[in-house]
């Protein structure tokens, strides 16, 4: 442990960065070009943040101290302002990347005309090391393995989202070290950095040969005292026991299909994403990346959706991580006591229930995409989908032999109770549209979901039996009032809203999923069709509704990627297996070159859009590959009692 000085007067330190010059000292494009693809993005975390990492090899985002924190490095949203820690070859490369083994260790290998660079990248998983920590710590390890390779390193802290130009401070032996109130940042390496005062930035090039090994340790610590990590073979110690780690946790996945690469992959993101010290999951680790390239569709996503409930426990279960599907649902459970009987829609990963939203004007945005946004309005929005959500995932907690405490037994009737009184409400949907509240069919559905779910519940004697008839009546209530104002006979299918002709939702590709009739069904195959017909693209992508005319903000997104792979799960679950498979596949080929999706892909250029990585999406391609594997939930709710109105799966 070793004393850092007392901290001196902020003010005198900072700049506002609106004036800073343009760092760019390699000819690079700039404007809209300076940007990479957001697919050129892998991801590097340690369960509690998360760091992008650009094919260039440069840090382009991380938050602290936990996701949902301000960044430290944000040149994804302002290539000039936002601040980076980069690190590769000053010649052109050419790029290939790789996860060691089952785990989230990232190497990246540039070839140039001269020699062949290795950079190994990996946040330290806590309490891995064996010792005293920092609270965060980034390694990264530079190696040439052939010929020689001039290589260049910049870094460039920027506290508070690019507010904040920081001073950097030589430590000796200690490195380099800059501070924002109690957050420091310590790096250091076993090159030789020269600090830039004017800019706030530390530079190099260096000649390396093969044989070449060097360091770089950048440790996070809160307040006046921190660990200064050791570089050499113990930074090598460190970065092999943290992909030990992974690989220990990623042999826990039961899934031995044909898929097995793509669906572990999807699993270690999402472990990555899991907030460790909670058990929620996040739905991506990125704020405001575009659902359209100059568009105002830019959201923040470092939050966690109860929608995802559903999704993320049926995932864990299947694939045999028992522990992670528990953490979260003790999370789901704690954090909806904070607005209980109530549920609004997403909360942080301590169970926050206000994330006010707000705009960062000083930030360009992604490829000049603004707003630029933290925060989440959504928060405060009316999802009654929520509901049903929540309740899904206790339920299949209980069918896969988990124990509901009393008081949370209590808690999911209080749920029904709520959705008794709320259901014939109009609400914002799903796809938290910006306009005026709805009778979103997929919101009904969802209502019915929880008072079938809890319907069974009661019956086994899971929960306690208040209000039972109730719920049976008013589920069967919320039944008829689908079929007759949520079904439009003249195109065969369920309309995204009630009295809505022909409107087109991907959502209710989920109606198999939930039992709400057999796969076979001709309404669900008559929705199937209409929503490929309506919202289908090339490559199996769909959108998953008309954004013209349809929401208050200007129209033009991607394809929704997870709606793609409800698709493939409706398709598996209907026993269309082969189609099924074909369209996994050629979904699976778009996913990048380490295997992460974004929230949306472009149809016509295959790019990337939205936050990255999207929890949402790898939940559904691991649910649509248990399903292509026969090991789907039926969810059939109360249809398994004999005193059931409801409709078996």
């Amino acid at each position: 442990m070793v004393a850092v000085p007392d901290r001196p007067d902020l003010g005198a330190i900072a700049d506002i960065l609106s004036d800073a010059p343009d760092v760019d000292r390699r000819g690079e494009p700039t404007g809209r070009m300076a940007y990479p693809p957001i697919g050129d993005y892998a991801v590097i975390g340690d369960c509690g943040t998360a760091a992008l990492v650009a094919r260039s090899g440069s840090i382009d985002w991380l938050c602290l101290p936990h996701f949902s924190g301000p960044a430290v490095f944000a040149a994804l949203l302002d290539y000039r302002h936002g601040g980076r820690f980069a690190v590769g070859p000053v010649a052109p490369a050419s790029v290939n990347r790789r996860y060691l083994g089952a785990s989230n260790v990232l190497e990246t290998t540039f070839l140039t005309a001269t020699g062949t660079l290795r950079i190994t990248d990996a946040m330290l998983i806590a309490g891995t090391a064996g010792g005293i920590e920092p609270l965060r710590e980034v390694i990264r390890v530079v190696e040439v393995v052939a010929g020689k390779v001039e290589i260049e390193i910049t870094y460039q802290p920027r506290f508070d989202f690019g507010r904040l130009r920081p001073r950097l401070r030589r430590r000796g032996r200690l490195g380099w070290c800059c501070e924002y109130g109690e957050h420091w940042l310590l790096l250091r390496t076993e090159l030789p950095l020269i600090l830039e005062d004017q800019v706030a930035t530390l530079h190099g090039r260096f000649s390396l040969a093969a044989g070449d090994k060097r360091h770089l340790c950048l440790a996070y610590v809160r307040g006046e005292s921190g660990v200064i990590p050791l570089l050499g073979a113990a930074a090598d110690q460190r970065l092999a026991t943290t992909r030990r780690w992974w690989e220990a946790w990623s042999d826990g996945c039961v899934y031995e299909g044909p898929y097995r690469g793509a669906v572990l992959r999807s699993a270690l993101a999402l472990k990555l994403m899991t907030y460790a010290v909670s058990g929620a999951v996040i739905a991506a680790p990125t704020a405001s990346l575009p659902e359209r390239i100059g568009g105002v569709r830019n959201w923040d996503y470092r939050f966690c959706w109860l929608r995802d409930a559903s999704l993320t426990l049926s995932a864990f279960l299947g694939l045999g991580y028992r522990g992670e599907a528990e953490a979260f649902l003790g999370w789901l459970l704690h954090a909806t006591r904070l607005t209980w009987p109530e549920l609004q829609v997403l909360y942080d990963v301590y169970g926050e229930a206000e994330i006010p939203e707000r705009s960062l004007d000083h930030l360009e945005g992604y490829r000049e995409s603004r707003p630029v946004r933290i925060g989440n309005a959504a928060y405060a929005q009316r999802q009654l989908d929520v509901y049903g959500a929540v309740i899904q995932a206790a339920f299949d907690f209980v069918r896969s032999g988990g124990r509901l405490a009393p008081e949370e037994g209590r808690l999911l009737v209080r749920l029904g109770q709520t959705v008794c009184r709320s259901w014939r409400e109009p609400d914002h949907g799903i796809w938290e549209t910006r306009g005026d509240p709805r009778h979103f069919v997929f919101s009904k559905l969802m209502c019915w979901v929880a008072l079938d779910r809890l319907v069974t519940l009661q019956a086994t004697e899971r929960v306690p039996r208040y209000d039972e008839a109730r719920f049976r009546r008013e589920r069967d209530a919320i039944r008829a009032a689908i079929e007759s104002r949520g079904f439009d006979p003249a195109v065969g299918s369920y309309v995204a809203a009630f009295d809505a002709a022909g409107e087109a939702d991907a959502a209710l590709l989920q109606m198999a999923r939930f039992g709400f009739h057999d796969p076979t069904d001709p309404r669900l195959l008559g929705t199937e069709a209409h929503v490929r017909r309506c919202l289908g693209h090339r490559h199996a992508l769909i959108d998953r509704y008309r954004t013209q005319g349809q929401d208050a903000l200007p129209p033009g997104e991607g394809a929704f990627v997870a709606c793609a792979f409800w698709a493939v799960e409706a398709r598996a679950r209907r026993g269309d297996t082969m189609g099924a498979a074909s369209d996994f596949e050629t979904l699976l080929a778009l996913a990048n070159d380490v295997g992460l999706y974004g929230e949306e892909i472009a149809p016509d250029t295959g790019d990337m859009l939205g936050n990255f990585p999207q929890a949402f999406t790898h939940l559904a391609l691991i649910n649509a590959a248990l399903a292509l594997q026969g090991r789907a939930t039926p969810h059939a709710g109360a249809a398994e009692t004999p005193d059931s109105s409801g409709t078996a799966a």
